[in-house]
């Protein structure tokens, strides 16, 4: 059963969505274009990779920017095609990923590449992992207290961005331990698989509230 919240805490919350919203866009841009400077001067295909998808949480954290400033301009409107629409741009964005992923896992196989063991590489995942991981919570509390798919939508994207981290870290330590260099394209395969999944259940959800909107503004 939902928690009914008062109006006061109502607002509160919008400007909780409004500023990690803008957070996650500002400290991506910054990781985004730290990343892909080192990624590119290191030859770290994974590096750069990592700074690539920094962007794509740019374009989620955009779309949920604009649908939360739509709802608190118009507040006594309804929240389904503002909540439509970000839950597109968020689908878009996994999509985006995915393929981007794809793209690296290939060129990894056929040109034999291996990643490279980095300094900045093993500093920027440890602390986007950290910071990401702040950013999820409060993004499923932001969410679940304004019943709000696109906002928890976006909380699992910011967790790609966590698996991300997570495998620009494993890169490193495991190919200096054994050699092995194929590991960033295994890690990718399952990220893949995920990005997928989430895509697709934005544009499911987008759809369903599509298609249960009684709103007349809002049409299937």
């Amino acid at each position: 059963m939902a928690t009914l919240i008062q109006p006061l805490e109502v607002q509160r919350y919008w400007k909780y969505a409004l500023a990690l919203a803008l957070f996650t866009i500002f400290y991506n841009i910054a990781e985004g274009l730290v990343s892909i400077s080192f990624g590119v001067s290191d030859e770290s295909l994974a590096l750069f990779g990592f700074g690539v998808d920094s962007f794509i949480e740019v374009m989620s954290g955009v779309g949920i920017l604009v649908m939360v400033q739509r709802i608190r301009q118009n507040p006594n409107t309804s929240r389904t095609p503002f909540e439509v629409t970000a839950l597109k741009v968020t689908g878009t964005s996994f999509y985006i990923l995915a393929v981007g992923l794809g793209v690296s896992a290939v060129y990894n196989i056929f040109t034999g590449h291996k990643p490279e063991t980095t300094l900045p590489g093993l500093i920027i995942s440890l602390i986007s992992i950290l910071v990401m991981w702040a950013l999820v919570m409060g993004k499923r509390k932001v969410g679940q207290a304004l019943h709000s798919m696109p906002i928890l939508a976006d909380a699992n994207c910011t967790m790609v961005c966590i698996y991300m981290s997570v495998v620009l870290l494993a890169a490193s330590l495991i190919y200096q331990v054994t050699g092995f260099g194929f590991v960033d394209s295994l890690g990718a395969a399952g990220l893949i698989y995920f990005s997928i999944n989430e895509g697709r259940e934005s544009f499911d959800k987008a759809k369903g509230l599509e298609c249960d909107c009684e709103d007349e503004d809002c049409k299937a």
